[in-house]
């Protein structure tokens, strides 16, 4: 389970997946993802988030795997609404799964998964996973049908999409935050757990992290690219540290 953390801070979740990505980039096990998860851990991480790509353009399932079998954090696996990874997670059976859209042609997630589309697919696929033990969170943009759609499969989680908030400035920034607000409003008042994540830095952090309705962030490709700079513990404690401040 997820450490326990007083109301009024944020889990921290973070995705390993572009160590891996590096590794693949010349092949064998440097550096390694493993690592990177450990050395999260002992800076103060709550959970490790790891996306399994029907590609395996980073992670690979042997790292699944070892992140399940050598690291004390409980790991949130993202993965596509598929038969394949549906097989792997009931198998792996994780702590978290969050489920999220997928296109191959892709670079990053480009957006939410559309659960009032998918609701009647999500339904049982949700169900099974949860049936397992795994708990189930639904990857979504912060529209209000799909935060009761989210409700209406059985997920119990929620992560908003933030990636938009963080490319926009001004005035247009002003507002996308004020949608995630109202989205993590109308999640909590339905019952569900709200986390958030996609595209968050130092820079941009702080209002998201300041919602009091969101108890957990997912943070991956800033932190660590920023390793790069100033090491990977460094940029989690930084991280944490403002945060921190937000909720202050």
């Amino acid at each position: 389970m997820l450490k326990e953390r007083p109301m009024n801070l944020l889990r921290l979740g973070v995705n390993i997946d572009h160590v891996a990505t590096l590794r693949n980039a010349r092949g064998g096990d440097h550096p390694c993802p493993i690592r990177a998860a450990l050395i999260a851990h002992e800076a103060g991480a709550d959970g490790i988030t790891a996306h399994l790509r029907e590609d395996r353009r980073h992670i690979k399932d042997h790292d699944i795997e070892r992140l399940m079998n050598e690291v004390p954090l409980p790991l949130n696996l993202e993965m596509a609404m598929t038969d394949e990874m549906l097989t792997i997670a009931l198998k792996a059976r994780p702590h978290a799964v969050c489920i999220v859209p997928e296109k191959r042609e892709e670079v990053t997630t480009e957006g939410g998964l559309d659960a009032v589309r998918f609701e009647k697919e999500l339904t049982p696929f949700v169900k099974k996973l949860q049936d397992k033990g795994s708990r189930v969170s639904l990857f979504i943009n912060n529209e209000h049908e799909q935060i009761h759609a989210a409700n209406r499969i059985g997920a119990r989680v929620i992560e908003i999409h933030t990636g938009h908030y963080c490319h926009l400035t001004g005035k247009a920034r002003n507002e996308e935050l004020t949608k995630i607000s109202e989205a993590a409003m109308l999640g909590r008042a339905l019952g569900l757990e709200i986390h958030a994540g996609h595209g968050l830095s130092f820079d941009n952090v702080s209002h998201i992290a300041a919602i009091p309705e969101i108890v957990e962030l997912n943070i991956g490709h800033f932190l660590i690219g920023e390793s790069v700079f100033i090491g990977l513990e460094k940029a989690i404690k930084e991280m944490r540290r403002r945060m921190k401040e937000a909720r202050a």
